[in-house]
C-alpha cells in the first residue's frame, strides 16, 4: 500500500513538468501579407529616371546645400514628435517586460501580521459557561504569521508565449514607427526650406518687377507733363505699381509662417532662424537624374510598410492568447509560513503551515460565447491590419510615382517658363522704349510689364515645385531614417530625469536602435522562458 501511495504521490507531483514538456500553441502563427508591387515604374524610359539602387540614408545631399545639411542635423536631434516616439519605444520595451513577466507565477506574495482576538463574555459561547469558569478563562488571544503564497498558471496552450510575442511584434512596430517618423520629418523639413528659398526668389522677383514698374510711371508723369499723353496712363502705370508692390506683404506674411514652421520642426520656438538660414538665398538646384531603384525594394526600406507588418503581427498573436481562454488553465498553486499564538515561538518547526496543490485547473465552460467572440474580435482586428499592410504599400508605389510625374513634368514646365520670362522681359523693355518714343500708348507696357510680373513668378514657384518634388521622391523612397544609426534616440537630460524620477532598470539601454529591425519570431519558435526584465 505504501509503494502504491508514493506511486500516485509522484505522478502529481511530476504531472505540471509533463504539462511543461506537452505545451502548444493555439491561435496563427503570422506570416508575411503578400502585396501587390508593379516591376517597374511608369516613367522608367525617361533618360532622367535611374533604376540602379542608390544609398539613400543621406538623399538630402544631392542638393548640395550646407543649410540644408544643417537643418536636417538639427532636426533629427531636437524635434519633440520624434521624441515622443523614442518614449514610446521606452514603453513598448516595459510592456514587453509586463508580458514576459506573466510566463512566470502570476501571483507571489509574501504576507504577515498579527492578529489580536477579544471575544465577548456576554455572547454564546462564553455567555452560556458559569460564572466562575468564565472569569478563569483568557478571552482574548494573539495570532503572529508570516508566510508566501504562490500560484502558477501554466502556458499549456501558450497564451502567456503569443503574449510575449504579441509585445515583442509591438517593440518592433516602435522603433519602425520611430523610423517612420523620422523619414517623414526629414522631408518635411526638406520641403519647407525649399518652400522658404521659394517664396524668397518670388520677393526678389516682385522687387525687380516694382523697379521697372516704377521707371514706368516716371516715364508716364514725364509724358503726361509735357501734354504727349492724357492722365489715363499715369493711373494705369500708378495702378499696376500699387498692386505688385501689395503682393510684397503676402508674400512676406507666407514667409515668415514657413519659417515658424520650420521652427517647430526643430523644436525651437517660432522665430525668423535668420542664425540658420543667413540672407535669402536662391533655391537649391536638382541633380539631373533621379535613381529609384524598383518597386519591389520598397517593402524592404520604407519604415511604414514595416511598421504596418509588425503590427498586424502584434495582433496576430492576440488571436491565440484570445483562443487559449476557450481551452482549461492548469495551475500550480501553494503556501509556506508560520502561524503562532506566541510571537517567541513564531519560527519554530511546529508553527510551520503551509500546502502545495501539484495540479489544479479551472475550464470556463459557461460563458455564452463571450469568449469565442473575442476571438473572432481580435481576427477582424488582424485582417483589418493585413489590409492595412497592403493599402500602405499601394499608397507607398504611388507617392514614388506622384514625385517622379511631378519632377519630370515640373522640370519640362520650368523650361519653358524660363523661355517665356526672358521673352517677357524683352517685350517689357521694347514696350517701354516705344513708348517713350510715341510709337505705341501705355496699355501695350501695361500688358508686357504685368505678364513679367506673372511669367517671373510662375518661373519661381516652378523652380520650387522641382526641387519639391524631387525630395517627396526620396522621401517616398523611404531613405533617411539611417541617421539615427548609432545615435542617441533621447536627449541625455530627459533620460537622466526619468532616471531620478523612476527606476527604469536596464531598460534604456541601449539608448540607440539597432540598424536592422528583425522580425520577431512566432509560434513554437517563441521561447517558453525568457529573462525577466526586472
Amino acid at each position: 500500500m505504501g509503494s502504491f501511495h508514493w506511486g500516485w504521490k509522484s505522478v502529481f507531483l511530476l504531472f505540471p513538468v509533463w504539462l511543461l514538456c506537452a505545451c502548444t500553441t493555439v491561435g496563427p502563427d503570422f506570416v508575411k501579407p503578400k502585396a501587390a508591387v508593379e516591376k517597374e515604374w511608369s516613367e522608367k524610359d525617361d533618360p532622367s529616371v535611374r533604376t540602379d539602387a542608390l544609398d539613400y540614408s543621406e538623399w538630402w545631399k544631392v542638393f548640395d546645400d550646407p543649410i540644408l545639411n544643417r537643418l536636417i542635423q538639427i532636426a533629427s536631434t531636437q524635434n519633440l514628435s520624434l521624441q515622443i516616439a523614442g518614449l514610446r519605444i521606452l514603453e513598448a520595451r516595459a510592456l514587453l517586460g509586463i508580458a514576459i513577466g506573466l510566463q512566470y507565477p502570476q501571483s507571489q506574495a509574501l504576507s504577515g501580521g498579527i492578529t489580536y482576538l477579544k471575544s465577548s463574555e456576554n455572547a454564546p459561547p462564553l455567555s452560556n459557561l458559569p460564572t466562575d469558569v468564565r472569569n478563569r478563562l483568557d478571552t482574548s488571544t494573539n495570532n503572529y504569521q508570516i508566510g508566501f503564497d504562490a500560484a502558477w498558471e501554466l502556458d499549456f496552450w501558450g497564451k502567456f508565449r503569443r503574449g510575449v510575442e504579441s509585445a515583442d511584434a509591438n517593440l518592433a512596430a516602435s522603433i519602425a514607427n520611430y523610423d517612420n517618423l523620422l523619414v517623414i520629418l526629414n522631408g518635411e523639413v526638406a520641403s519647407a526650406y525649399v518652400i522658404i528659398r521659394t517664396l524668397e526668389q518670388r520677393l526678389v522677383y516682385i522687387r525687380s518687377n516694382t523697379e521697372i514698374q516704377q521707371k514706368g510711371l516716371e516715364l508716364a508723369e514725364v509724358r503726361f507733363e509735357a501734354g504727349a499723353t492724357s492722365e489715363l496712363d499715369v493711373q494705369q502705370a500708378r495702378s499696376l505699381l500699387r498692386n505688385t508692390e501689395a503682393l510684397i506683404p503676402a508674400l512676406e506674411i507666407s514667409l515668415r509662417q514657413a519659417q515658424n514652421g520650420l521652427s517647430v520642426l526643430l523644436g525651437r520656438p517660432p522665430g525668423d532662424l535668420q542664425d540658420i538660414l543667413g540672407d535669402p538665398s536662391p533655391i537649391p538646384t536638382a541633380p539631373a537624374q533621379v535613381a529609384v531603384g524598383v518597386p519591389a525594394e520598397l517593402m524592404r526600406r520604407r519604415p511604414d510598410i514595416q511598421l504596418a507588418e509588425f503590427r498586424a503581427a502584434s495582433q496576430g498573436a492576440r488571436i491565440g492568447v484570445a483562443e487559449a481562454d476557450l481551452y482549461p488553465h492548469f495551475a500550480l498553486a501553494g503556501s509556506i509560513g508560520w502561524s503562532a499564538g506566541d510571537g517567541s515561538t513564531l519560527f519554530s518547526v511546529d508553527s510551520l503551515t503551509g500546502f502545495f496543490t501539484p495540479l489544479g485547473f479551472r475550464w470556463d465552460i459557461f460563458n455564452y460565447g463571450r469568449i469565442r467572440n473575442n476571438v473572432r474580435i481580435q481576427d477582424a482586428r488582424f485582417e483589418q491590419l493585413v489590409v492595412n499592410y497592403r493599402n500602405t504599400v499601394l499608397l507607398a508605389a504611388r507617392e514614388v510615382e506622384d514625385g517622379l510625374v511631378g519632377f519630370l513634368r515640373s522640370r519640362q514646365q520650368a523650361d519653358l517658363l524660363s523661355d517665356a520670362a526672358d521673352a517677357s522681359k524683352r517685350a517689357a523693355e521694347l514696350a517701354l522704349i516705344q513708348y517713350d518714343e510715341g510709337w505705341v500708348d501705355y496699355t501695350r507696357v501695361l500688358n508686357t510689364q504685368q505678364s513679367l510680373l506673372n511669367q517671373q513668378d510662375a518661373l519661381a514657384v516652378s523652380h520650387g515645385d522641382i526641387v519639391r518634388f524631387l525630395v517627396a521622391v526620396y522621401k517616398a523612397l523611404g531613405g533617411g531614417w539611417q541617421v539615427r544609426i548609432g545615435a542617441d534616440i533621447l536627449p541625455a537630460e530627459m533620460l537622466e530625469a526619468m532616471k531620478k524620477r523612476t527606476n527604469w532598470g536596464n531598460l534604456m539601454q541601449p539608448v540607440s536602435l539597432p540598424a536592422d529591425i528583425s522580425p520577431p519570431p512566432t509560434g513554437r519558435d517563441v521561447n517558453l522562458f525568457h529573462n525577466p526584465k526586472w
